[in-house]
């Protein structure tokens, strides 16, 4: 939760790209970030890798006018239509884009290459053949954000329940980090994005950041192998709203589109 998925930022520059709000290049930029190159592979009509700008380019001729998030878990396929095996692929990346207009996804392949400090990071999007059929469980915006109100609170409950510290060196660095990531994340949703979506997705990373100082860092009463294990569980419920959260923001301009037309 405290990562930006790249497919979250495929299908939201690429929504940018496709209503003509950002250039193709900007778009790649974004994209891209700190990886070092991207290429899709499978796409119809070519027989070897493209770049980004040729691929989105020929998604476009091929019908696609939107790009939607899937973040699926073991027994959650949040985001996904099918068929079994595009399913898979996206639970094993547990991360896939799909198109909309067009029965194609996107699942992403990532190749680290080079010493400790200069990891070289290569990803290539698989294309595939999916089902054309609503995604699974993903909710509206102002459903998302209700939801997450109250995965707070609960999240807050059980932390105290479970006597996990709110405070602690490793708790301040995790803080510290998602309020640095809060401040670029008004530039994570790109340009068409409604104000909203930005909320909803700052609202889900908080409370991921939450998941993952009680989860992760060790510290408070709770020490125990089965204690910790007692905070996964009792937090799995939120964690789960909060990525359902997630993908609601990252899709939030194709599902106003969809309503618009029906």
């Amino acid at each position: 939760m405290l990562s930006e998925p790249r497919a979250g930022r495929l299908a939201a520059w690429g929504n940018a790209l496709l209503a003509g709000l950002v250039s193709p290049d900007d778009a790649v930029l974004a994209i891209v970030g700190e990886d070092a190159v991207h290429r899709v592979e499978g796409l119809p009509g070519e027989s070897a890798p493209v770049g980004l700008t040729l691929a989105l380019g020929r998604l476009r001729t091929l019908g696609v006018t939107g790009l939607r998030l899937a973040l699926p878990a073991p027994g959650h396929p949040l985001g996904l239509s099918g068929p079994p095996e595009f399913n898979a692929r996206a639970l094993d990346a547990e991360q896939a884009v799909l198109c909309y207009g067009a029965a194609f996804g996107l699942v992403p392949e990532v190749y680290e290459a080079g010493p400790d400090g200069d990891v070289h990071v290569e990803v290539v999007w698989h294309v595939l053949a999916v089902r054309e059929a609503p995604p699974a469980d993903v909710p509206s915006l102002g459903e998302a954000e209700r939801e997450l109100a109250e995965a707070l609170r609960e999240a807050t409950e059980v932390l105290t329940r479970l006597d996990v510290a709110g405070s602690g060196p490793v708790a301040e660095a995790a803080i510290d980090a998602y309020r640095a990531r809060a401040e670029r994340g008004r530039e994570v949703l790109a340009p068409g994005y409604p104000p909203r979506a930005v909320r909803v997705l700052e609202l889900a990373q908080r409370v991921g950041t939450l998941i993952v100082v009680a989860t992760e860092s060790g510290h408070g009463g709770a020490v125990s192998a089965s204690e910790m294990g007692a905070r996964r569980e009792a937090l799995r419920p939120v964690e789960r709203t909060a990525r359902r959260a997630q993908v609601a923001a990252y899709n939030s301009v194709v599902e106003e589109r969809e309503r618009g037309v029906h």
